[in-house]
């Protein structure tokens, strides 16, 4: 036989180069297209993110925490899109590959039930806003400075400049305390003082020294009053309103002042004692 398939075997040949050559060719071209629907799907995604998280930046009436996840979803959606592109390119059918990829996700879910309720916890969290980037918040019993809030994790420093990282799911399962929302706080001391003191003069000690700075806010109206008389001392509740940046060093401030008011002024602080009775 010189001739297969109704060609002569050397034009069958050429033929068949040719096919191999176009399949090739077309091989290439899908890889090219790939790499190049790839490349500018990671342009812009990035662009837009970084683009509206400028948006709120630049802008303090809005919330960054919610811009910045806002942000993470368009990004992934646009990458999401550049795929399907792709495989559309190979000739993939993505009908098929979704109901794959929804079977595999159910899978996957059962598989990951921490991890989904901490994304779930994190939708919570960017939706009601308890806290945002930069408040100082204590949380499942951690206390920091809130740095990050992703999807699944909520990134604090605390006192110390440690990371921490908290799951979403540990954040709202458990009570939030926020300290940045109000701008006043309320300062808080318990001095005591010797049965022999003097109580009027050592009131007016306390009331000279602390109502008197000026991070002391006159409304709400300041407390001081004997609250306690305990097996030691006379012990006097004060109660004063600031700036909440100035809390912590203004009661500690305070806490020393109060103390060398006292030793110039004779009011003894005393110390645990007990009175033994002896019977000869």
């Amino acid at each position: 036989m010189d001739k297969i398939l109704g060609l002569p075997i050397g034009e069958d040949r050429v033929l068949g180069d040719l096919v191999s050559a176009e399949a090739a060719l077309g091989v290439a071209l899908n890889v090219v297209a790939a790499f190049a629907i790839l490349f500018v799907a990671l342009t812009i995604s990035g662009w837009a993110r970084r683009k509206l998280i400028r948006v709120a930046t630049d802008n303090d009436e809005l919330d960054l925490t919610l811009f910045s996840f806002l942000a993470n979803i368009l990004r992934y959606a646009i990458l999401a899109m550049a795929l399907i592109f792709i495989l559309n390119r190979f000739g993939i059918q993505t009908t098929s590959l979704v109901a794959v990829v929804g079977a595999a996700g159910l899978a996957i879910g059962l598989a990951m039930q921490g991890a989904l309720s901490s994304i779930a916890a994190g939708v919570m969290l960017v939706i009601f806003r308890p806290f945002k980037i930069g408040d100082f918040v204590e949380v499942d019993g951690l206390m920091g400075t809130v740095k990050d809030i992703s999807i699944v994790a909520t990134e604090l420093a605390t006192l110390d400049n440690l990371q921490v990282i908290v799951p979403n799911s540990s954040v709202w399962g458990s009570p939030i305390t926020n300290y940045s929302v109000y701008p006043t706080r309320r300062a808080e001391w318990l001095f005591g003082v010797s049965y022999a003191a003097d109580l009027k003069k050592a009131e007016e000690i306390i009331r000279e020294t602390i109502f008197n700075d000026p991070r002391a806010h006159a409304e709400p109206e300041p407390f001081l009053q004997v609250n306690n008389l305990g097996d030691f001392s006379v012990d006097f509740l004060v109660r004063v309103w600031c700036d909440r940046t100035d809390l912590f060093q203004f009661r500690a401030d305070m806490t020393r002042a109060v103390k060398e008011a006292f030793d110039a002024n004779g009011i003894d602080i005393p110390f645990p004692t007990q009175t033994v009775i002896r019977k000869d």
